[in-house]
């Protein structure tokens, strides 16, 4: 190499030399940078994409995007605390028994001669009569009352009006019976039904006595035994 070239060659090396030194001191060290600034105050990178680092960088200085690996790495996110498995719920109360089904009511229906219980066309009971009302009380008693109901009944001798009050007086006489032997008057039902419900034939004597009736029927609950 010729002489001149010799004497470019180190010229323009100590020029890049003086660039470089003064380009590198671009970097403000009173703000701890030790990145090269640009112009638009950005890191000078390489055409690698390397950041350029001057004299005064130390892992302080490092940032992201340029010395990740040297940035401080974020404390571990705490570990989750256990679950706690709730509490198991408490067992259920034992089922009450189920009551007793109340006992259904019963109902006793008795029918007496009109004519065993009075006198021909008269309402007051007779003493064959008191004595079966006597043997109903007694049956009465042994239950639970719920109601009394006591109907008279005719044949089909006479006016309708005359058979229906006439019906109406005897089951009124029988309540009135059942009353002195202690039954409440209010669990008592009286009706008189004339001669509209025969259960016999009226052409017959026979027929007629049946159909001079009255019927009483007791509603009430038996004590279970």
């Amino acid at each position: 190499m010729n002489k001149p070239v010799k004497l470019a060659f180190a010229a323009a090396a100590a020029l890049l030399a003086v660039s470089t030194a003064s380009f590198a001191q671009k970097a403000d060290p009173s703000k701890g940078s030790g990145y090269v600034i640009g112009a638009e105050s950005n890191i000078v990178k390489s055409a690698n994409g390397l950041c350029w680092r001057t004299g005064f960088f130390t892992p302080a200085n490092a940032v992201a995007g340029c010395d990740d690996d040297l940035l401080p790495k974020p404390a571990p996110a705490p570990a989750p605390a256990p679950r706690v498995a709730p509490p198991p719920p408490p067992p259920a109360p034992a089922p009450r028994p189920a009551p007793a089904p109340a006992p259904a009511p019963t109902s006793e229906k008795v029918t007496f001669a009109a004519d065993a219980f009075f006198d021909f066309d008269k309402s007051v009971v007779k003493p064959e009569g008191r004595a079966k009302l006597d043997e109903l009380v007694g049956k009465i008693k042994g239950i639970t009352l719920e109601v009394v109901i006591a109907v008279g009944h005719t044949d089909s001798i006479g006016t309708d009006a005359y058979n229906q009050r006439l019906s109406v007086r005897r089951a009124e006489a029988v309540k009135a019976y059942l009353v002195s032997k202690g039954i409440p008057a209010n669990r008592i039902y009286t009706e008189g039904k004339g001669k509209k419900q025969p259960v016999a034939d009226n052409r017959t004597a026979a027929g007629r006595a049946k159909n001079r009736r009255v019927e009483v029927e007791v509603v009430g609950t038996r004590p279970r035994g």
